[in-house]
């Protein structure tokens, strides 16, 4: 049976993206994967651009909110930051949470150049957690 995590931050537009981005990438075959926010927004282009340098497409993921999922049966939700881990509804069932608390890069100023470094290394701190994540669950 495919264990069904929803990753969870405020604007699902970066973080929790890249997230199933990774996680779909890396074993998907698993999972059934979701992502949401506490306060959904547009993906931000820059966070399409660099999993698009990795060679994945998380363009045509959608931008849900938490509330749609509040009836869903969820084996785990993971925060990807501290402002969502603590708006995080409660879910019904076993629902273990688990927190990872990353810099939001949509947060970054400067030039989109300067803006991208903040980016690949959001992505980068994300696929090294999505890859402990699952030794852990191995």
């Amino acid at each position: 049976m495919r264990k069904r995590v929803l990753f969870l931050c405020t604007g699902n537009s970066c973080r929790s993206q890249i997230a199933e981005g990774w996680l779909r990438a890396l074993n998907g075959e698993e999972y059934t994967i979701f992502s949401a926010g506490t306060c959904p927004s547009p993906i931000k282009p820059l966070a399409i651009k660099v999993m698009d340098e990795v060679g994945l497409d998380i363009s045509r993921h959608s931008s849900d909110d938490i509330d749609q999922y509040a009836d869903e049966p969820l084996d785990e939700v993971i925060t990807a930051c501290d402002r969502a881990q603590g708006s995080c509804p409660i879910f019904p069932g076993k629902t273990a949470v688990i927190n990872w608390s990353f810099d939001d890069p949509a947060d970054a100023e400067g030039s989109d150049e300067e803006r991208m470094v903040v980016f690949r290394r959001v992505r980068d701190e994300i696929k090294s957690a999505i890859e402990e994540y699952l030794t852990s669950a191995s």
